[in-house]
């Protein structure tokens, strides 16, 4: 009814900067939407106080019909930043609406590697959230970097990984313009990020990577490998996979001269504690054991054999004389009892 009167003020914003159809979009009425935009008095891109517009609030929370309907419209600016640099592409991207994100991209005033002020981009976003069929159609348009760095030097590998999420991982994985081994502002790396997180899927498969492997025990800004943020999230089975790698120093010391195993027992991960200790004994004592003196070991042992052997026989032929002839020794405990009756 009040849609329908041309005395009422339909473009008024309330104290968020909220306007009618910057609600009507949020909360998809989408009934209400194309009413208001037959009226020539709405505002079509007017900006909340978090600088939002209709379509923003569409693509945010999913209104694939609405964000149809305003992009049909030629005074529709899809590409509109927020006070965060946040676009609608945004955050279709960073909430994992893939229609959406799929019809934003049709069109070509859509700019799809906008970065927001941390300075990720959307691929960043999906990447984190493990949105693999945003990761996809992104990675599929022209202009898109997927190597790109936000403000912490992070890339959207690196989120993937952090994250955990291996399908996500093995699809920037296969393109060759993705580092797998860059590292961030603190200087962890992807493989860095999923050991800490006990990601163990993301560690194998970046384990398989040849380009991984010179790295894997790389220290960060703080001195602290892979192995040492295992340890602290007390990741058991993940520390023994490391263990088990060629290129691994476990008892490497950080810049505060901890290490994985004075970690893991500050941290009160006792299974950690167990499992590096068990190596740390076991090293050791292939370090003692040289290949000389394993070999001097061995004939020692040897030697030790034989010398037995012939003791025992010693030992056989002197019983055996001791019962033909007694010997001196023999008689003294009879000499002793005589003497003991002679002093009676």
């Amino acid at each position: 009814m009040l849609l329908e009167r041309e005395d009422a003020t339909l473009d008024i914003a309330d104290k968020n900067g909220q306007t009618p159809l910057s609600w009507a979009t949020r909360m998809g009425h989408e009934g209400i939407v194309k009413v208001l935009l037959e009226r020539e008095d709405v505002a079509r891109n007017t900006t909340d106080k978090d600088g939002q517009t209709p379509l923003s609030w569409a693509a945010r929370m999913g209104h694939e019909g609405i964000v149809g309907v305003l992009l049909e419209r030629e005074d529709i600016a899809p590409n509109t930043t927020d006070k965060d640099g946040r676009t609608p592409l945004w955050w279709a991207a960073r909430m994992g609406r893939e229609g959406i994100v799929k019809v934003l991209l049709e069109r070509e005033d859509v700019a799809p590697d906008t970065t927001d002020k941390d300075g990720r981009t959307p691929l960043s976003w999906a990447a984190s959230g493990g949105h693999k069929g945003i990761v996809k159609v992104l990675l599929e348009q022209e202009g898109v970097t997927p190597d790109t760095k936000d403000k912490d030097g992070q890339t959207p590998l690196m989120w993937a990984a952090e994250f955990g999420n291996g399908g996500v991982v093995e699809m920037l994985l296969e393109r060759e313009d993705v580092t797998p081994d860059v590292a961030d502002k603190k200087g962890r790396t992807p493989f860095s990020w999923a050991a800490g997180n006990g990601h163990w899927d993301v560690v194998a498969t970046l384990l398989g990577r040849k380009d991984v492997a010179v790295a894997r025990d790389a220290k960060d800004k703080d001195g602290r490998t892979s192995l040492s943020w295992a340890a602290i999230g007390g990741h058991e089975s993940l520390v023994r996979m490391l263990l088990e790698q060629e290129g691994i120093t476990p008892d490497t010391a950080d810049e505060g001269g901890r290490t994985p195993l004075s970690w893991a027992r500050i941290c009160g991960h006792f299974g950690v504690v167990g499992r590096l200790f068990i190596w740390h004994v076991t090293s050791q004592r292939a370090l003692t054991q040289t290949p000389e003196k394993r070999r001097g070991g061995a004939i020692k042992r040897r030697l030790g054999n034989q010398n037995s052997v012939s003791q025992s026989v010693g030992s056989n032929s002197s019983r055996d004389l001791s019962l033909a002839e007694p010997s001196e020794t023999s008689q003294r405990p009879s000499k002793r009892i005589r003497r003991f009756q002679h002093s009676r």
